[in-house]
């Protein structure tokens, strides 16, 4: 097999690019745009175009040199560097507008060609003479890419005498002065910039090229620089030199002036035909590359991703980009496919800005060896916006609709390569600064954020104590489930992958899930409260089902007290498997003279409870017991200023106990019974009451529905209750 041909920097990337951008707006349209705008009015169209160009091709040429490149231009670049959704959905973009543009350089060039030989200059003929033109340049195409490229430097030649022969041409046309602003009756200026802007995305063309070149990394930034900043001075002088030359009139009713003040005519026309031409060709041989490589990443379906011959010539892709030119010419208007172009290509190089800039940003693995500040992609994706914004809104939301659309489809798509995902990186890099933001803070003063370990078994009802727990935590807190493992049999863990738990449940929840080998329960327990979690977003909270059986448990009273002495909120749950939580939509917190900490935390909880749309707007109750005969008024309305400035709209009830002294749940029997959730503070933890304490808990859950004990971390912030009076000992149970 014949080794395959390679190109250098100015044939395989400035060539093909400077013939691009040097095409068939310069010589059609460039007159029109002066005779519009003013020369000031130009002069700010090209600077603002090419803000766009060469922040994208600095953004563009700085992520060509961080990874290996192959075939597919700007795919390929993106796709390996930032992950298959980001270079899919960019690529198919590029790749459209690459078709599209062909379809504008064949209809100006029919524009020229047919008034030249005095051919027909109807909409028709245009069409026919650039459906004739592509079936001619795809044949070359499919003969030889290599004398395809060859052809490129006489051309290059005839565009450098036709240049010349413009600016040492008749002066007969000059006006008497100089239009400097635009005229009332001209086009406005956002329409005359979408038709101009075309003229400076011809540096993709040599990136397409990307396949054929022997040093890509090199070739890219040196050809695409190089390319645009020879077309931006050719269009400053030429748009200087058309204002002083031309007057306005002229320039705006005739598309062919050039021809008329050049030196010598033909040289134009030579320039006209061989530049328009030339940059179809770029079109022809640039477009399949890139459907050829998303093709062979799956990314496009396969058939356009098989090649002939010895260079693997697209020839699938090809035809493919042959049909849409096609389209494009039976449009048959080059203002209209201009503009089409441009949308394109303004999407695709707002999205290559911005990945550049978050790249760089987040990605501590992106390592290009041609290094650009970072600010320059953002100042290129915000110059794309703010220009499709000002173009046309309707087509901006509809192009961000599609390229979502293409991003969001890829990763459902799940194509994998060996290759980063840019949203990863920046989501990494957002958690790592939040993390140290929220660890430098002072949280003395902060509203309570849950971060739970959730212990939920294997039982029956374990989706229901999962369900509270995600409740509980609201929209911002995080739920971590662990599944213990009892395993005596050997002393090794499970691997990293292994403790990973998938299960719809906890996906559709938004819990995370982890399980674990231990020897024993409440040591397993102990050993991930005093080790999970890190700065920023320690744990603060426990959950399980309450254990009954255990009054007599040392080592479930000694877990306790660990937990109690790390400073650990506890929540139990007694779940009802009879009615469950009935219809969600009542709730009591019991409050009791010595739990200002506990009634905190119970109004948080409410908090939480009350914003789940499981929870449809519950009737919410404090209840509590006045065991000191303290002033009704006086305890309700500080209950009232403290449930409004926590924003849980509450129906408060005040229990009088101090002449009979009943037990407290004994209260709790008589009055939440029929309750859909009770909440219940936990009293001061002793180890010698704990078997009082587990059998008359027990004896109240038969009574009521599902119940939440509430014990709050010694270092909960504690609200200033100044009615509650601490008695020194619990009172009774």
């Amino acid at each position: 097999m014949a080794e395959k041909k390679k190109f250098g920097t100015f044939a395989g990337v400035f060539t093909p690019s400077i013939l691009t951008i040097l095409g068939v707006i310069m010589y059609m349209r460039l007159g029109w745009v002066v005779g519009n705008s003013g020369l000031f009015g130009t002069l700010a169209i090209i600077f603002i175009a090419h803000i766009i160009a060469v922040t994208t091709g600095l953004s563009v040429s700085s992520v060509a040199t961080d990874k290996k490149i192959g075939a597919g231009g700007i795919y390929y670049v993106l796709s390996r560097s930032m992950g298959i959704p980001i270079g899919g959905s960019i690529g198919i973009a590029i790749f459209v507008g690459t078709a599209f543009s062909i379809s504008l350089y064949l209809i100006g060039f029919s524009e020229s060609f047919n008034e030249y030989l005095g051919l027909g200059m109807t909409i028709n003929d245009f069409r026919i003479t650039a459906s004739f033109a592509l079936l001619c340049l795809t044949i070359l195409a499919l003969i030889s890419t290599t004398v395809a490229l060859r052809t490129q430097f006489f051309i290059l030649s005839a565009i450098i005498a036709s240049i010349i022969s413009i600016l040492f041409g008749s002066t007969d046309f000059a006006p008497e002065t100089v239009n400097l602003l635009p005229a009332e009756d001209s086009v406005p200026l956002e329409v005359v910039f979408a038709i101009f802007f075309p003229a400076v995305t011809g540096f993709t063309a040599g990136i397409a090229m990307s396949g054929d070149l022997k040093d890509p990394k090199r070739s890219i930034p040196a050809g695409t620089l190089m390319a645009i900043g020879v077309g931006l001075i050719v269009y400053l002088i030429l748009a200087v030199f058309l204002a002083f030359a031309v007057s306005p009139e002229l320039l705006k009713n005739d598309y062919n002036i050039l021809m008329k003040i050049a030196l010598f005519a033909p040289a134009v026309i030579a320039g006209i035909w061989g530049a328009t031409l030339s940059s179809a060709i770029g079109g022809i041989l640039g477009g399949p590359r890139i459907l050829q490589a998303m093709s062979q990443d799956l990314v496009t379906p396969k058939i356009f991703g098989k090649g002939k011959g010895a260079n693997d010539e697209p020839v699938n892709a090809l035809l493919l980009v042959f049909v849409i030119a096609e389209i494009g010419i039976l449009i048959g208007e080059l203002d209209v496919i201009a503009r089409l172009v441009s949308m394109f290509y303004l999407t695709a190089y707002g999205f290559i800005n911005i990945c550049y800039f978050l790249e760089s940003w987040a990605n501590p693995d992106f390592q290009p060896t041609f290094k650009i500040k970072r600010w320059i992609g953002l100042v290129g994706f915000l110059a794309c916006f703010a220009v499709m914004f000002k173009l046309d809104m309707l087509a901006m939301m509809v192009a961000l609709a599609v390229i979502g659309g293409l991003y969001f489809g890829l990763q459902r798509k799940e194509v994998k390569l060996q290759s980063n995902d840019v949203w990863r990186s920046v989501w990494e890099n957002i958690v790592n600064k939040g993390l140290k933001m929220i660890d430098a803070q002072n949280d003395e003063n902060s509203n309570w954020n849950p971060n739970i370990i959730l212990f939920s078994g294997q039982s029956d009802h374990q989706k229901y104590l999962l369900e509270l727990g995600k409740t509980v935590s609201g929209r911002t807190g995080i739920v971590t489930n662990f599944k213990l493992i009892v395993d005596n049999s050997d002393d090794k863990p499970l691997k990293r992958a292994e403790q990973v738990v998938s299960d719809e449940n906890f996906q559709e929840l938004g819990i995370f899930a982890r399980q674990l080998k231990v020897n024993n329960i409440y040591d397993g327990i102990t050993n991930i409260a005093s080790t999970f979690g890190f700065s920023g977003v320690e744990p603060n909270t426990i959950m399980m089902g309450w254990p009954k059986g255990l009054e007599n448990s040392k080592e479930y009273s000694k877990m306790t007290q660990t937990l109690l002495h790390l400073d650990y909120n506890l929540l139990y749950l007694d779940f009802d498997q009879e009615t469950k939580f009935g219809n969600y939509n009542s709730v009591d917190l019991w409050w009791r003279e010595t739990d200002s900490k506990n009634a905190e935390m119970m109004l948080n909880i409410a908090r939480f409870i009350i914003a789940s749309p499981r929870w449809n707007n519950p009737k919410i109750r404090v209840l509590f017991v006045n065991n000191n005969n303290v002033d009704n008024i006086v305890i309700e309305e500080k209950i009232s200023a403290l449930v409004e400035d926590l924003r849980v709209k509450v129906v408060i009830k005040i229990i009088n106990n101090a002449v009979e002294q009943r037990a407290f749940y004994d209260i709790i029997e008589d009055e939440s019974s029929s309750t859909d959730l009770t909440l219940v503070g936990i009293p001061n933890f002793r180890i010698e009451k704990q078997a009082e304490f587990v059998l008359k808990t027990n004896h109240l859950f038969e009574s009521i529905g599902s119940t939440l004990l509430v014990k709050a971390a010694n270092n909960f912030n504690v609200l200033e209750l100044d009615f509650i009076q601490s008695m020194g000992e619990d009172e009774p149970i």
